[in-house]
């Protein structure tokens, strides 16, 4: 394995002004125009794009740049669209999408390439790419949802009220599909878990051709309903919730094909078990059979099932994934159109690869191979014969994008610069839009060819004297790259920050930031606001050191799964040996480490400054997991087993059992309506460390979700945080 960056970071030029918080979370944006949302149409003729205003970062408007003049333009106004506020259940649902902002936050191409879909809270609107006009079609009234085109252009389709409904968009009727939603029944839409735990946000598939939707039936009744307090400035919020904790009763799932002619409902056989997850359901391109995905309740089993619309009742098992600790979920399959077959991603071998298979469940090849990871599958050009992937073959820091011939062979090289590359594929050939970025450079699109070759840049988004963060990027830190060793032999991979005006002479305080937790990676090269801040501390004379630990993602199921069982351990022993190896540095005050993290990170800081008080001076801890029999079933017992057969398990990886280790420096911050990790997790070990006598600190946000979102709000918490480092690490004070 290397770290080593498939070419040298480009030096960074600009001002040398002083960073302030206030400014990194002030408009205009920072990173530039970084747009979102990014899409080609289906016939290739336009780039769209969400643009944040100049006097406001996170209000959106629809843009567009013809791809054969280069022309840009503003193609939709946000102030077009009226929408209420939004219910509930699409608040709850953008958190788990972390979807943020005002304006347009949504959009969707029509097949034809002709409209685009804008849903807003109450509201569908349908823009003519020909006319230019935008119109609110008549859907009636309430709440909207997950509203999208129909393949083939000719229906909208959406929920409302937990009943699955469609517009005929040529005779101008609605139509409703589902009629028994309501309470705990909930048609076409997607639970908690298969939301912030599974990445899957709908409950609902299209048929290719237009004929049936899929749909899932959810009953919420068996899961614990929780009253939970959302604490806000100006009073309590009491939100019923259906939550399943680890152990608990999750959602009875249940996967219905309903067929547009007649309107009938039938039902897919899921076998006898009903303890069990639906991840994944995808049509096959003939729209007369449909896969889904069968997961166990433990997560050791998956299994690819077809079934054919003749006989729901009897699906066909393609695939069998095990694993003695879990398998993961992926978006990978495709059917091909031109051959009775299919790719699959699959670790079977201790790394994530691509495979085909026949339709009979049957793998023709192995299109990948190697001990690196495959990121995703991208693109299958059946014409030319060539499959696109993003992966980590060059360097385990970066996401490039690599292509292999379906029929097998060599895989080549397709991306060409050092950073990550996130790809976006026309529909129908091999050209893609590239969103580029690195450590020394802010979010860039441009157009590609099947090559590589750069054909026009989209947003070029240079650091030059206009640009946002010009005054500021002459003092901007690049990390140096290493590896130490964990104590199973595996390499454990950093990055660290110097201070601006570095001297080697002198010692500085040290700030570890730390993720830890599994299906995430931090020590990469990209862009990420999460930098800013570490940008601000090094201006501030700290140093900022990160290291991915085993059970973090991207390095194959012998790292991940070290964690099974028992979290909170392999985690932190190989925090300490970057704590040990920090402590060998000439230039480190060994006696003024402190560490920090969010979520998954806050529950690492808990455990560092309880278990290792002597190690850190101290700990910030934000919106911290506590005790994993607070958390959601899909998460923590893909992890740690039910709590029924695994107490010993779930004690040894909760923060209380160590409480009493805890000596002094810590912080802990949570915002009080978070329902992600509940606020709950935090008040406890309040209690907890009160109990003990033991002095700390803490800052609860009214209002505040796990995201801890708002221009007030993070000016806030990190001017705290800066204070509150500076205070233990370097005794200073206001």
């Amino acid at each position: 394995m290397t770290v080593k960056t498939s070419e040298m970071l480009p030096s960074v030029h600009g001002g040398q002004a002083a960073f302030s918080i206030e400014r990194f979370n002030a408009s205009p944006a920072l990173a530039g125009v970084a747009p979102l949302g990014v899409k080609l149409s289906p016939d290739g003729t336009r780039v769209t794009y969400l643009v944040g205003r100049q006097d406001n970062q996170h209000f959106y408007d629809l843009w567009q740049m013809e791809v054969k003049s280069g022309k840009k333009s503003r193609l939709i106004d946000a102030d077009q669209l009226v929408a209420a506020a939004l219910s509930d259940e699409e608040k709850a649902r953008r958190e788990r999408q972390r979807i943020y902002g005002q304006g347009i936050m949504a959009y969707f191409w029509s097949q034809d390439s002709q409209a685009i879909l804008l849903p807003t809270s109450d509201k569908l609107y349908y823009f003519s790419v020909v006319t230019g006009k935008v119109t609110s079609l008549a859907i009636g009234e309430g709440f909207v949802t997950d509203a999208r085109f129909s393949p083939e252009g000719h229906y909208v389709s959406f929920v409302r009220e937990q009943n699955l409904f469609t517009f005929d968009l040529k005779k101008n009727a609605l139509r409703q599909l589902t009629r028994d939603g309501g309470g705990a029944i909930k048609n076409a839409m997607a639970e908690f878990v298969a939301q912030e735990e599974m990445d899957r946000m709908t409950g609902y598939w299209w048929a290719p051709d237009e004929s049936a939707i899929a749909f899932t039936q959810i009953d919420e009744s068996g899961v614990e309903l929780i009253t939970r307090n959302e604490i806000y400035a100006d009073g309590i919020k009491l939100t019923q919730q259906r939550y399943p904790y680890a152990g608990k009763p999750n959602v009875e799932i249940a996967l219905g094909v309903v067929t547009l002619s007649s309107g009938d409902i039938d039902w897919v056989s899921l076998g006898e078990e009903k303890d069990m997850y639906l991840p994944r359901v995808k049509w096959l391109p003939n729209s007369e059979e449909l896969s889904f995905q069968w997961q166990s309740r433990d997560q050791h089993l998956l299994d690819l099932n077809v079934v054919s619309r003749v006989d729901l009742k009897k699906p066909q098992v393609l695939i069998e994934e095990k694993s003695h600790a879990w398998v993961n979920l992926n978006d990978d399959l495709f059917f091909l159109k031109k051959q009775a077959a299919f790719i699959w991603a699959s670790e079977r071998d201790g790394f994530k690869h691509l495979y085909l298979y026949d339709l009979k469940g049957q793998v023709q090849r192995q299109l990948t191979h190697g001990q690196w990871a495959v990121d995703k599958l991208e693109y299958v050009d059946e014409k030319e014969s060539w499959v696109y992937f993003t992966g980590r073959k060059t360097t385990v820091v970066e996401k490039q994008l690599y292509r292999v011939p379906l029929t097998g062979g060599d895989i080549e090289a397709v991306s060409q610069l050092s950073g990550t590359h996130q790809i976006i594929f026309a529909e129908n050939s091999p050209i893609y839009l590239d969103n580029f970025s690195s450590l020394s450079q802010p979010p860039q699109i441009s157009l590609h060819n099947d090559v590589g070759q750069r054909l026009m840049w989209i947003e070029q988004n240079e650091v030059i004297a206009s640009h946002p963060l010009y005054p500021f990027f002459g003092r901007w830190q690049l990390p140096e790259w290493g590896e130490i060793e964990a104590e199973d032999g595996q390499e454990l991979v950093y990055r660290l920050f110097k201070p601006t005006n570095f001297n080697s002479k002198k010692q500085y305080p040290v700030v570890v930031r730390v993720y830890g937790g599994p299906h995430a990676q931090l020590v990469v090269n990209a862009w990420s606001e999460q930098d800013y801040f570490t940008q601000y501390l090094l201006q501030q004379g700290f140093i900022v050191y990160q290291l991915d630990n085993r059970g973090s993602a991207n390095r194959g199921t012998q790292f991940e799964q070290v964690i099974y069982q028992h979290l909170g351990n392999a985690e932190l022993n190989d925090q300490l040996l970057g704590v040990n190896y920090l402590k060998s540095l000439p230039f480190v005050d060994g006696n003024n480490i402190a560490i920090y993290g969010h979520s998954y990170g806050g529950y690492m800081a808990l455990m560092s400054i309880f278990k290792a008080p002597n190690v850190f001076k101290a700990a910030i801890a934000g919106a911290p997991v506590s005790d994993w029999d607070l958390y959601d079933t899909h998460y923590t017992e893909r992890y740690l087993g039910s709590p029924q057969d695994n107490a010993e398990g779930y004690q040894a990886s909760s923060v209380f059992p160590y409480v009493q280790g805890y000596e002094s420096g810590l912080l802990m911050y949570h915002g009080m309506a978070d329902d992600n990790v509940l606020f709950e997790n935090s008040t406890r070990v309040y209690k907890a460390l009160q109990d003990e006598g033991k002095l700390f600190q803490m800052i609860d946000y009214p209002g505040s979700k796990h995201s801890m979102r708002g221009e007030k709000v993070r000016n806030h918490l990190y001017r705290s945080l800066t204070d509150f480092l500076a205070r233990q690490l370097k005794g200073q004070t206001e």
